[in-house]
């Protein structure tokens, strides 16, 4: 009985660990989302202007000029970072998720024969 507890025990620590981890993957994932809406909006908004358009990019406290094609090309490498990030992720989300459901049904199935045990020895007192 005292082995099933401390086996309960490291699984709901295992578990518990699992849902932490999930919690900052998820936050890292709305972050890159985060990310992604922004270069698109740029995206968007760099091809509205004319290709003879001035673009500046901010490094550090200073304003540089920058050509529109090599802005586009930063902005569309930002992009393929980003989904690539976002892909890397959601997989990782889906093996904790699969991680976390085995170890939540062994703790279901542990409980249950903890429950069947205790049944049994109250019903033989």
């Amino acid at each position: 009985m005292e082995e099933a507890q401390k086996k309960l025990q490291t699984l709901s620590e295992d578990y518990q660990t699992l849902q932490t981890e999930l919690e900052g993957i998820v936050e890292a994932r709305q972050k890159l989302e985060s990310q992604q809406q922004e270069n698109q909006s740029v995206q968007a908004e760099f091809a509205s202007l004319d290709d003879d358009a001035n673009i500046y990019k901010l490094v550090g406290p200073v304003l540089l000029k920058q050509e529109k094609s090599e802005a586009t090309m930063a902005v569309k490498g930002r992009l393929e970072f980003i989904e690539k990030e976002i892909k890397r992720i959601e997989t990782q989300i889906q093996d904790i998720n699969t991680q976390s459901d085995k170890k939540r049904t062994e703790i279901i199935q542990l409980q249950s024969q903890a429950q069947q045990q205790q049944a049994a020895a109250s019903a033989s007192a």
